[in-house]
């Protein structure tokens, strides 16, 4: 079995090797490509030294089973056909594909089984706030269909990548010396702020990570759902937190619900307000499940459940849901 990482020096191809590594993955040999600027960079892996090589178009996909790719949506298009051509799987984090009829958008704990239809050979890894949501959506749509949802979440810095924590880490310190703090990445200051807007604005006044979820949700869950989003950006450094609201058509009891959240391979429930016990980012930081919590009836609706629920956006909401899809190809024969 051999793997390659494109864009192993980002911060979710450096996530790809850690768990790649705490899976203990069966691999063989295990490659690692990014840009000329990081060519030659060398990363430990279990113990033996790594080397990245140029990604290039040539032939050096000829023998990888599966390429784990998060290295941005050009660079995705421009080398898909360069990586799939000589049958490699691969398997995107970057946007390039997830709308595309003939890719599809896969979280194993819901539609694994899309996997297998892949007639491009490229599997797309959904957004991070999509994967988590519809992890804590599926044990809920296996009891009765789900009619709405409207979700706020709360995106840490880190989903902007390593330059979005280091811009939240250096305003932090800039502030309490004092100083005016330096804005970047981010539309305006993030420490000490929330900012109601991720990616760009479209005409219909939603952002484009706002409408992800709306178009991504439907895509992995098979439905017709209405999905609104409301997508803010918060001063936490890593995982994201949302607020859902939901409808389903047949009315549930609580403890329906939360037998399925219990019961749901993926999901770990924290729900114990009397205690002061709930997820929340700081505690969720690399941990590999979803979390949900605060589960409650909906006061407007008697149809309606609202909860918490906190995701590791760059483990689940990236490296690690983009693993575990290989890990399902290999345990189910798409791959040998």
């Amino acid at each position: 079995m051999k793997v390659a990482v494109v864009g192993a020096s980002g911060a979710v191809g450096q996530e790809f090797l850690e768990v790649l590594a705490e899976r203990n993955f069966p691999l063989d040999e295990l490659v690692l490509f990014g840009s000329a600027r990081s060519a030659g960079k060398v990363f430990d892996f279990k113990g033996k030294k790594l080397t990245v090589k140029e990604l290039k178009h040539n032939d050096d996909f000829k023998d990888i089973d599966i390429a784990l790719t998060s290295a941005g949506a050009s660079i995705s298009k421009e080398f898909a056909s360069t990586i799939t051509k000589y049958g490699a799987v691969m398997i995107d984090n970057s946007s390039a594909f997830r709308n595309d009829d003939d890719v599809p958008l896969v979280v194993p704990e819901v539609n694994a089984e899309d996997s297998r239809n892949r007639p491009r050979n490229i599997i797309a890894n959904p957004n991070c706030s999509t994967i988590q949501m519809v992890v804590a959506l599926k044990p809920i749509e296996n009891l009765s269909k789900i009619t709405k949802v409207q979700v706020a979440t709360y995106q840490a810095a880190s989903g902007a990548g390593a330059q979005g924590i280091a811009e939240l880490e250096e305003q932090t310190r800039q502030l309490a010396q004092g100083e005016e703090p330096t804005i970047n990445k981010f539309q305006y200051q993030l420490a000490m702020n929330i900012i109601p807007h991720i990616d760009v604005f479209l005409d219909n006044d939603y952002t484009k990570e706002e409408m992800k979820m709306n178009w991504e949700t439907k895509k992995i869950m098979h439905t017709d759902m209405e999905v609104s989003a409301t997508c803010v950006r918060v001063p936490v450094a890593r995982s994201h937190s949302e607020a859902i609201w939901l409808e389903t058509e047949e009315e549930l009891s609580l403890e329906q619900v939360r037998e399925a959240f219990n019961n749901f391979k993926g999901l770990t429930v924290i729900d114990n307000p009397q205690n002061k016990e709930y997820p929340m980012p700081l505690f969720v930081a690399g941990k590999d499940d979803v979390y949900v919590g605060r589960l409650r009836k909906d006061l407007t609706n008697p149809k309606g459940i609202t909860f918490w629920c906190v995701g590791d956006q760059i483990k689940k909401g990236a490296a690690l849901n983009a693993v575990q899809i290989a890990e399902w190809l290999i345990a189910n024969g798409e791959v040998k």
